[in-house]
C-alpha cells in the first residue's frame, strides 16, 4: 500500500481517481490545493482532497473500510493543511458519515438531508459567536447578510429601510477574502457608510455564513440542486445559531435581478425561514434611471476612472474611502 500526496492531477491518474470518486457516488471538484491518494497494486482504494481549509471528496473503497484509510486520509490531509498554514479545518460529508467522521475529531455544525457541515474544534461557532457584541433586548430584531463589494447607494437604502422597521438591525459582512474588496475594507467601508443610523450594528459573518470555499457541490451529481443545497444549509446555521443568538427574528433581503443564484438563495430564505420563525422581507432593489444599482457596475466603473458615475452608485463615505485608499486614481 502506497501513500501519495500530489498537487496535480493530470491525465490517466486524473481520469481513475474521477472515475473512483464516481463509483463512490461523489462529484470531482477539480477546484483542489492537494490530494491524498491511497494505491494498492496500482488501483485507488482511498482519496481525500483540501481547499484552502476544506477537506473535501473524502472516498475509501467499500472493500477496504474497515481498515482505518479515512483516518490515514485524514492525518495527511491535516498536516498538509497545517503545513499551509490552516488550523481551523471544516468538512463537508454526507450525514450518514456522521460518526465516522466524529470518532476523528470533527465536530458536527449543521446539517440537512443531503450535506453535513463538521469543524476540527469543538463548540467552535458558538467560540465565535461569544466574541461578537452580546445581543439586544429589544422587541424588533432584524438582519441583513450582506458581501458589499464594495459599499453602494443599493446597500445604504437597503439597510436605511430595514431599520425603519427595527429596534436594531444586526448587519452581518461576510468574512471571506474572495472578492475584489478585502475583508477588513468592505466592512469599513459599511461600518462608515452605516455610521449615521444609530440602531445598525455591523458585525463579520465569521467562516459559518455563505462561503464560496465552502460550496458543497463536490459530493452533488446533480449541480442544479447544489445551491439549492447550499442554502438550506446556510439557513440551519442562521437559525440555528446566529438568530437564537442576537434575538432576530426578521431577514432582510433585496430583490435580485441580475444574479440568478442569488435570486434563488432568497427563494429559498423565503420558504424555509418562516418554518423557523424568522421573518424574511424582501426590499426592491434601488435603481438609477431604471437600472439596479449594483456593486458589479461600480467595479466596471472604477477600472475606467469614471468617477462622475461612481459619484451616483457610491455613497460620499465610499467614494471617499476609495479615493483615500487608492482604489481610485
Amino acid at each position: 500500500m502506497d501513500i501519495e500526496l500530489t498537487r496535480s492531477l493530470v491525465g490517466a491518474k486524473k481520469a481513475q481517481w474521477k472515475d473512483f470518486l464516481s463509483r463512490a457516488g461523489l462529484d470531482a471538484d477539480e477546484q483542489l490545493e492537494a490530494t491524498v491518494l491511497i494505491w494498492d497494486e496500482g488501483e485507488i482504494i482511498a482519496t481525500g482532497s483540501r481547499m484552502g481549509n476544506l477537506l473535501k471528496c473524502i472516498a475509501v473503497d467499500p472493500f477496504r473500510q474497515g481498515e482505518g484509510l479515512t483516518a490515514t486520509l485524514l492525518t495527511q490531509l491535516r498536516q498538509d493543511a497545517f503545513a499551509a498554514g490552516h488550523s481551523h479545518l471544516f468538512l463537508y460529508t454526507k450525514p450518514k458519515n456522521e460518526f465516522m467522521f466524529s470518532s476523528l475529531f470533527f465536530y458536527s455544525i449543521a446539517k440537512t438531508d443531503t450535506v453535513l457541515l463538521m469543524e476540527n474544534r469543538k463548540g467552535g461557532i458558538q467560540s465565535f459567536l461569544n466574541t461578537l457584541p452580546e445581543g439586544t433586548k429589544e422587541e424588533t430584531v432584524g438582519a441583513a447578510v450582506m458581501n458589499c463589494n464594495p459599499f453602494t447607494k443599493g446597500h445604504r437604502y437597503l439597510i436605511e429601510t430595514a431599520a425603519k422597521e427595527c429596534d436594531r438591525l444586526y448587519v452581518f459582512v461576510l468574512s471571506e477574502d474572495k472578492s475584489e474588496f478585502s475583508a477588513a475594507d468592505r466592512m469599513e467601508m459599511v461600518k462608515l457608510g452605516t455610521a449615521d443610523i444609530p440602531n445598525v450594528t455591523v458585525l463579520p459573518t465569521g467562516p459559518y455564513l455563505i462561503s464560496s470555499a465552502t460550496f458543497p457541490t463536490y459530493f452533488l451529481q446533480d449541480r442544479e440542486s447544489a445551491e439549492q443545497v447550499h442554502c438550506l444549509l446556510d439557513i440551519e446555521v442562521f437559525s440555528g445559531y446566529y438568530a437564537p443568538r442576537f434575538g432576530i427574528r426578521r431577514r432582510y433581503v433585496g430583490t435580485e435581478p441580475l444574479s440568478q443564484m442569488t435570486n434563488q438563495y432568497n427563494t429559498a430564505l423565503k420558504a424555509h425561514l418562516p418554518q423557523k420563525g424568522i421573518d424574511v422581507r424582501e426590499i426592491p432593489r434601488l435603481e438609477q434611471s431604471g437600472t439596479p444599482v449594483s456593486a458589479s457596475a461600480v467595479r466596471k466603473h472604477l477600472q475606467s476612472g469614471d468617477e462622475k458615475a461612481l459619484s451616483q452608485l457610491l455613497p460620499e463615505t465610499t467614494f471617499t474611502y476609495l479615493k483615500t485608499h487608492g482604489f481610485l486614481k
